[in-house]
């Protein structure tokens, strides 16, 4: 068996995968397809090298589980890249299985792979409970709409009280429409109890599966936080110490203004096009609660609102109050709760928690 050093890139499909191994000059040892399954990579690699310095593979569905697989099968450090920045670093315009895993390869190769955080098996599990409950309030909102679509089809004036009410529910339940419309009412009213009910189901697995959770139990004693809050926030951020500073970690959640500042014209073009939507969605809500129950947040906003509109003074809140919130997270290494199980427990694919060079994070 060879020692010497190669690097793996792995083209990851549903069936197979392709696997590229070079050595330290950048020569190919090997290119060719296997069974998508950790033993099969194994194999080849092991009839061609014998020390692997590291395996990447782009991010996908799957992916994140293969390579926990992988590295628990073989002890290779496996690591995950993000698409879009592998994409970008691309020389042509050709795609191919060959030219995929060969690009992986040559990146871990010399140090310059675009890496995505690869959360652990609990992070994942509740990740998927986040997006679920997620299509479940997307859908529930469809109906929503619906049902006041055609409420205004029907010339319906709606009566005085709020909509989605229990008064309001009632009166829903009774309105005169004509005999398809009213069908077609009952219907929705039925599917958005289930919708409702199935949300509350959902909310109540996460109590469930963060129960004990130290991330989760600090971050719900952060005002204005909400069990839905806390969760989603553990869930997408994970390690709170995966990131340098609360600025890193603002950018990444997405609400961080944007600068189009040239020459002497110095000016803001809105929030960054980056981050996940939910989690950027989920922390403005919690922005526009603040200034209602905090009086600090509510001075802060009031003091940005003289000068900035209701959004932009929305989106600052955001920004701050998760600078700070980084700040509490994430204690002096001095401190005795700078702990793993305190930070949020999960693999930094072997890199140190402040890393010079921070992983991007793709959710999914």
């Amino acid at each position: 068996m060879s020692i010497v050093p190669v690097y793996v890139g792995l083209d990851y499909h549903d069936d197979s995968i392709r696997v590229c191994v070079l050595d330290e000059e950048g020569e190919l040892v090997v290119n060719r397809d296997v069974r998508n399954h950790p033993d099969a990579v194994r194999d080849l690699i092991r009839c061609h090298a014998g020390l692997v310095r590291g395996v990447a593979l782009e991010a996908c569905s799957g992916a994140a589980d293969f390579a926990t697989q992988l590295e628990a099968a073989t002890g290779w450090s496996t690591k995950l890249a993000h698409p879009a920045a592998v994409q970008h670093l691309k020389q042509g315009p050709d795609k191919t299985d060959f030219g995929d895993a060969w690009l992986l390869a040559d990146l871990l190769r010399v140090n310059y792979l675009p890496e995505v955080w690869l959360p652990d098996e609990a992070t994942r599990q509740l990740r998927r409970l986040v997006r679920y409950r997620s299509g479940l309030v997307a859908e529930r909102k469809n109906v929503k709409l619906r049902i006041r679509a055609l409420l205004r089809e029907e010339r319906v004036v709606s009566c005085g009280h709020n909509p989605w009410t229990k008064p309001w529910m009632l009166w829903l339940a009774q309105v005169a429409l004509k005999i398809q419309s009213r069908w077609i009412l009952d219907q929705e009213i039925r599917r958005l109890k289930q919708l409702d009910e199935d949300v509350s189901q959902v909310e109540q697995r996460f109590a469930e599966a963060t129960q004990g959770d130290p991330v989760v139990e600090k971050l719900l004693k952060q005002k204005g936080v909400g069990l839905v809050t806390a969760v989603i926030l553990r869930a997408i951020i994970g390690r709170f110490d995966r990131f340098r500073n609360g600025k890193q970690l603002s950018r990444y959640t997405g609400v961080t203004p944007r600068n189009a500042s040239s020459g002497k014209r110095q000016a803001d073009a809105g929030l960054i096009n980056e981050g996940n939507e939910l989690l950027r969605g989920v922390v403005i809500q919690l922005a526009q609660r603040l200034p209602r129950q905090d009086p600090h947040w509510k001075e802060f906003h009031a003091r940005m609102r003289k000068t900035k509109p209701a959004n932009v003074a929305t989106a600052a809140v955001a920004n701050r109050w998760l600078r700070k919130l980084y700040h509490e997270m994430v204690p002096s290494p001095m401190d005795p709760s700078h702990t793993a199980e305190n930070l949020g427990s999960g693999s930094t694919n072997g890199g140190p928690p402040h890393s010079p060079r921070p992983r991007i994070d793709l959710v999914g």
